[in-house]
């Protein structure tokens, strides 16, 4: 979902003019940014958006832009062939887990002071993805398996991004990226981080919240076979039943 050119220009200059007209809070602000829409609106037709987040900075360094999805439990399976069968033979639940995420940065994420990395969860290796109920007797090369197979799973459905994007700047100052939502996002609330960095420390920082919603007639269905879960089953049946029952009757044999 993108907002006309001319809407975004005009925030464009609205942020750069603030701050280039306030010399006195710029010593206090080094960083300003925002996003060309703060709510994804999902409807039947939905196969996707892309937003732009865009900005200015006060003298030299770097960004990072880290994007989380609303936090959730996962599951993750492994299979294994039993008598010519592939069967999920064991499984590892981990909290806490974004539902999407994506980084993009305007260099090396290398140059992150590494505990930075980790604390902010600069890059998919820094995810803080913790297995529950984890026994003692779990050897930590399982736990790395599991991990990994997650966040190949998440990649492969386009809820993850598989590598750092990149930050455009232009003149030292204006700096812009995008950031790319699937078809199957999920909904709710997503945490948009902008980190100013310095000598491999983060001198700035400021987050944005976007959210991703669900509209129109489809949102009401599914918000019904929520909230009303016997009652929208014994609905499908019935519309199953009459369909059926149409069908026979539209091409009965005369």
């Amino acid at each position: 979902m993108r907002r006309a050119p001319a809407s975004f220009l005009i925030t464009a200059g609205l942020v750069l003019a603030a701050f280039v007209a306030a010399p006195a809070v710029r010593g206090q602000q080094d960083l300003v940014a925002d996003l060309s829409d703060h709510e994804i609106a999902i409807t039947t037709g939905f196969t996707g958006a892309e937003l732009l987040l865009f900005g200015a900075i006060e003298g030299e360094g770097q960004i990072v832009v880290v994007v989380t999805g609303p936090r959730q439990a996962m599951t993750v399976r492994r299979k294994d062939r039993l008598a010519g069968i592939w069967m999920n033979t064991e499984s590892m639940t981990f909290q806490n887990v974004p539902s999407f995420y994506a980084v993009a940065a305007t260099g090396m994420l290398d140059e992150v002071d590494p505990d930075v990395r980790v604390r902010q969860e600069m890059g998919l290796d820094h995810l803080n993805l913790r297995p529950m109920l984890r026994d003692r007797d779990t050897p930590v090369a399982t736990i790395r398996a599991f991990r990994e197979g997650l966040v190949r799973n998440q990649v492969r459905h386009g809820l993850y991004s598989a590598s750092a994007g990149r930050i455009l700047v232009l003149s030292d100052r204006l700096f812009r990226t995008r950031v790319s939502f699937p078809a199957n996002v999920v909904t709710g609330i997503y945490t948009v981080s902008v980190y100013y960095i310095r000598n491999g420390s983060p001198v700035h920082a400021q987050t944005t919240p976007l959210r991703v919603s669900k509209i129109g007639i489809g949102a009401y269905v599914f918000r019904f076979a929520h909230t009303n879960s016997a009652a929208y089953g014994v609905f499908a049946i019935l519309v199953a039943v009459l369909a059926g029952w149409l069908a026979a009757v539209i091409f009965r044999k005369v």
